[in-house]
C-alpha cells in the first residue's frame, strides 16, 4: 500500500542524525524544520498514529473513543493531511478525477473569487505574493467548487478554509476534503444565500449563553450587542479569522473529527474566561475586546481553552429540541408574513374596486344630469317652436280669410259690373287694382305656406332628436342603477373599515407575540404552557380574521355580479332596440339599392343605344366625306389639263393676238365656274370634329413625293384654312410653273392690265403643279 510506505518513509527520517524532515508527497506547503532532538513522547506519538493510519478502517471501529481523544490532544502536523482526509472519508473520490476537467470551464464567480484571493491569509508567506502559487491553487480549488454546487457558488468566508487544505495537501485533495465538509458537516448550509443554518446556529449558541451565562445575556441585551455580530465568523471560517493559526489548526482537527459541536464550546468557553472583562465594557469595546484581546489571550498553547471547552455544558438533545423550535418560530413567521401580505392585498384590491365604483357612479351621476338638461333645452325648444307654429297657422288662417274675402269681392264686383253698364275705363282700373291685391294677397298666402313647412320640418327634426334620447322610464332605470351602486360603495366601504381594524387589531396582538417571544427564553419552564395557549389563540384569531376577510369577499363578489348583471340585462336590451332600428334601416336601404341598380340598368341600355346611333351618323358622314374629296379631285384634274392646254397653245404660238385673248377669256370663264362648283361642294360637305373620324383613314398619294403620305383628312382641313386666309406649307413638285406668255404684245399688256387683283390672284392659285389623287375607304 503506498499510503504505508509513505508513513513508513515518513517515520524513517525522523529517526535519522540530523533530524532534518522531507516534505511529505500529499503537502505542497513545506512545514518548518524539527528540532534536531526530539523528544520521546512526541517520537511515540508520531508512531502511535502511523499504526493508526496504516490500520484505518479496524481502529475507527473498535477504538473510536480513544481517536477523539489523540485528536483533541493534536494530530502531528506530518500526519495532518492523511488523517483530515480519513477522517472525512474523502481519499477516494469519484469527484477528484472531474477536477482538472472543471478547471478547464468558465465560473460566472471568478471575478469574486479574484478579488477576495487577496484578503485570504495576506499575511503568510504561501499567499501573500500577488500571482503566486499559493493564490493560483486557491482560485483553483474555489472555481471548481463553484461549478460544482451552483447554487452556494462562492461565498466569502469559505476561501479561509480551502487555504487552511491547501498548506496540508496538493490542490486535487484539498478539493475532495472541501466538497465532504460541505456535504457532511452542515457547511453547505451556512455557505448557501439565505444562511438558513447560520440562523439556526446563532439561536442555539444565544441559547447556551442565556442558560449558562445569564448576567453576560442580560448585559448583552442591554447594550444591544446581538450574538451575530461576533460570533457569526466563529461558524462560518471555525476560528480561522479570529486566532492565530497554529490554534486554529487544533480547533479545525477536533471539528473534522466531531463537527460543530467544538464551535459551540469554544465559543462558550471564550465568553465564560472573559465574563469579567465584558461585564464593563460597551459595545463597541466588546468588539474591540474580541478582534484584539481574545487572539492573543492563547499565544502560550491552546490546551487551556480546549480544556475548558470540554468543560462546557453541551445537551445534543436540547440542541435537536431548540432547532425543531427554531423551524417552528420560522415557519410561524412566514405564515404571518404570508397573511399580513394577503391582508395588504386584500385592502389594495377593496381600494381599487372603491375606485372604479366611484368612478362609475360620478359617470351614471353625469349621464343623468347631462339626460336631464338636454330634456330640458329640448322641451324648451319644443315650446318655442309650438308657439311660432301656433303664431303662422294663425296667419295662415288670416291670409286665406283675407282671400276668400278679396274672391268674394271680386265676384260680387264682376257681378255688379254684368248687372250694371258703367264705363269701361272704370271698370278696367278697379277689376286691375284687385287683381293686384289678389296677387298680394296670393304671395302673402305663398309665403305662410312655406314658413308653416320650414315649422313643420323643425317640428319633425325635434321629434327625432327626441326620440334619440332615452325616454324617462330609462332615465327612472339609471337612477335606480345610481342608487344601488352608491349602496354597494357604501357597504365596501363599511367593510374597508372593519378590515382596517382587524388589520390594526392582528397587528397589535402579534406585537405582542413579538414582546413574548422574546422574552421567551427568560421565563421560567412553568409560563411555556401560558405562553403556549396565547400562540394558540393568535393562531385562532388569525383564522377567523381570515374567515370572515374570505366571507367579506364572497358577499362584495355576489354584489358585484348582480351589478354584472343588471348592466348587462340593459346593455342587452339597448342593443335589440338598436338592432330592430338597423334591420329596418337595412331593409330600406336594399329596396333603395334596388332601385338604384334597376337605374342604372335602364341608363347603360339608352347609353348604349345612343352609341349605336352615334356610329351610324358617323359612318354616314364620312361616307359623305369621301364622296365630296372624290369630286374636288376630279374638278382640280380637269382645271389641271385645261391650263396645261392653255400653256401648251402660247408656247407653240398657234393662236394670235385677238385669238389668244378671246381663248384666255373662255379658259377663264370656265375656270371661274370650276372653281364656283369647288366652293359649292365644300359648302355643303361638313366638318366634322376630331371624333368623327375614327376608324376611317382617307389617304393622300403626291406624284414624284415618296416622303410625304397626308390623309384626308389633313387635304381637307388645310384647303378649308388656306380658303379662311391661313397658309400651311405643303410638300409639293420644285419649282412652280409659270404660266406667263413668253412673247406679249401690246394688245396683250393692254388686256392683261385690265385685270383685277382677283383674277391676277385666281391665276397665281391655278398656276400649281398637277396633282393625282387616290382615295382609300
Amino acid at each position: 500500500m503506498d499510503l504505508s510506505r509513505l508513513l513508513e518513509t515518513d517515520s524513517k527520517s525522523l529517526r535519522s542524525v540530523d533530524g532534518s524532515r522531507r516534505n511529505s508527497g500529499s503537502s505542497l506547503v513545506s512545514s518548518s524544520s524539527a528540532s534536531s532532538n526530539l523528544s520521546h513522547l512526541e517520537e511515540d506519538s508520531w508512531i502511535l498514529w502511523g499504526r493508526i493510519v496504516n490500520d484505518w478502517e479496524d481502529v475507527r471501529k473498535k477504538k473510536e473513543k480513544q481517536i477523539k481523544e489523540l485528536v483533541r490532544k493534536g494530530i502531528p502536523h506530518h500526519f495532518r493531511a492523511i488523517v483530515w482526509q480519513l477522517l472525512c472519508t474523502a481519499q477516494n473520490m469519484p469527484i477528484k478525477d472531474q477536477y482538472s476537467e472543471l478547471l478547464k470551464m468558465t465560473s460566472p464567480s471568478e471575478k469574486l473569487i479574484r478579488r477576495d484571493i487577496a484578503r485570504t491569509y495576506p499575511e503568510h508567506d504561501f499567499f501573500k505574493e500577488k500571482d503566486s502559487l499559493g493564490q493560483e491553487v486557491l482560485f483553483n480549488v474555489m472555481k471548481a467548487y463553484s461549478l460544482v454546487d451552483r447554487e452556494v457558488g462562492y461565498c466569502q468566508g469559505s476561501a479561509f478554509i480551502v487555504g487552511l487544505l491547501l498548506m496540508q495537501m496538493p490542490e486535487e485533495e484539498a478539493f475532495c476534503v472541501f466538497v465532504k465538509l460541505m456535504q457532511d458537516y452542515r457547511l453547505r448550509e451556512l455557505f448557501k444565500p439565505s444562511m438558513a443554518e447560520l440562523g439556526l446556529c446563532m439561536y442555539q449558541f444565544e441559547w447556551m449563553i442565556q442558560e449558562q451565562l445569564p448576567e453576560l445575556y442580560v448585559h448583552f441585551q442591554a447594550q444591544s450587542f446581538h450574538t451575530s455580530m461576533y460570533a457569526s465568523s466563529w461558524f462560518l471560517t471555525i476560528f480561522l479569522t479570529s486566532f492565530p493559526l497554529p490554534i486554529a489548526t487544533r480547533i479545525f482537527d477536533i471539528f473534522m473529527s466531531e463537527g460543530l459541536e467544538i464551535v459551540f464550546r469554544v465559543g462558550l468557553a471564550l465568553l465564560q474566561m472573559n465574563q469579567a472583562e465584558l461585564m464593563q465594557l460597551d459595545m463597541e469595546g466588546m468588539l474591540q475586546h474580541f478582534q484584539k484581546v481574545v487572539p492573543r489571550q492563547f499565544d502560550g498553547g491552546p490546551d487551556k481553552l480546549i480544556q475548558a471547552a470540554y468543560q462546557v455544558k453541551y445537551n445534543a438533545k436540547k440542541m435537536k429540541k431548540l432547532e425543531k423550535e427554531y423551524t417552528t418560530i420560522k415557519t410561524k413567521e412566514m405564515e404571518e408574513q404570508v397573511e399580513i401580505k394577503r391582508l395588504q392585498t386584500e385592502n389594495r384590491l377593496l381600494k381599487q374596486r372603491i375606485e372604479t365604483l366611484e368612478k362609475e357612479s360620478a359617470s351614471l351621476a353625469d349621464r343623468l344630469i347631462q339626460g336631464q338638461v338636454t330634456r330640458a333645452q329640448e322641451a324648451e325648444e319644443n315650446y318655442l317652436i309650438k308657439r311660432e307654429l301656433a303664431t303662422i297657422k294663425q296667419q295662415s288662417n288670416e291670409a286665406i280669410t283675407k282671400l276668400e274675402q278679396a274672391e268674394n269681392t271680386i265676384r260680387e264686383l264682376q257681378q255688379q259690373q254684368q248687372g250694371q253698364k258703367c264705363s269701361p275705363r272704370y271698370s278696367e282700373d278697379f277689376v286691375l287694382q284687385l287683381e293686384k291685391e289678389l296677387v298680394q294677397a296670393r304671395l302673402s298666402q305663398a309665403e305662410s305656406h312655406c314658413a308653416l313647412k320650414e315649422m313643420q320640418d323643425k317640428v319633425l327634426e325635434m321629434e327625432k332628436r327626441n326620440s334619440s334620447f332615452p325616454d324617462e322610464n330609462n332615465i327612472a332605470r339609471l337612477q335606480e342603477e345610481l342608487i344601488a351602486v352608491k349602496l354597494r360603495e357604501a357597504e365596501a366601504l363599511m367593510g374597508l373599515k372593519e378590515l382596517r381594524q382587524q388589520v390594526k387589531d392582528l397587528e397589535e396582538h402579534w406585537q405582542r407575540h413579538l414582546v413574548r417571544t422574546t422574552g421567551r427564553w427568560k421565563d421560567p419552564p412553568k409560563k411555556n404552557a401560558v405562553n403556549e395557549l396565547q400562540d394558540e389563540l393568535m393562531t385562532v384569531r388569525l383564522r377567523e380574521a381570515e374567515t370572515q376577510a374570505e366571507l367579506k369577499e364572497v358577499k362584495q363578489r355576489m354584489m358585484e355580479m348582480e351589478t354584472q348583471n343588471q348592466i348587462n340585462s340593459n346593455h342587452l336590451r339597448r342593443a335589440e332596440q338598436e338592432i330592430s332600428g338597423l334591420q329596418g334601416k337595412v331593409q330600406y336601404l336594399s329596396a333603395q339599392n334596388k332601385g338604384l341598380v334597376a337605374q342604372l340598368s335602364e341608363s347603360k341600355r339608352k347609353q348604349a343605344e345612343i352609341e349605336c346611333k352615334n356610329k351610324e351618323e358617323v359612318m354616314a358622314v364620312r361616307l359623305r366625306e369621301a364622296d365630296s374629296i372624290a369630286a374636288v379631285a376630279e374638278l382640280q384634274q380637269h382645271i389641271a389639263e385645261l391650263e396645261i392646254q392653255k400653256e401648251e397653245g402660247k408656247f407653240q404660238g398657234q393662236l394670235n393676238n385677238s385669238d389668244s385673248s378671246q381663248y384666255i377669256r373662255e379658259l377663264k370663264d370656265q375656270i371661274a365656274e370650276l372653281n364656283h362648283e369647288i366652293r359649292s361642294l365644300k359648302g355643303k360637305t361638313p366638318f366634322p370634329g376630331p371624333h368623327a373620324f375614327d376608324g376611317i383613314h382617307i389617304v393622300n398619294h403626291l406624284i414624284g413625293d415618296d416622303e410625304s403620305l397626308h390623309s384626308s383628312d389633313e387635304d381637307f382641313i388645310s384647303n378649308h384654312v388656306q380658303e379662311s386666309g391661313v397658309h400651311f406649307h405643303l410638300h409639293r413638285r420644285t419649282g412652280p410653273m409659270d404660266l406667263t406668255p413668253a412673247t406679249a404684245n401690246s394688245s396683250d399688256s393692254d388686256t392683261e392690265n385690265t385685270e383685277t387683283p382677283d383674277t391676277i390672284v385666281q391665276k397665281e392659285n391655278n398656276q400649281k403643279r398637277v396633282e393625282s389623287y387616290s382615295t382609300t375607304v
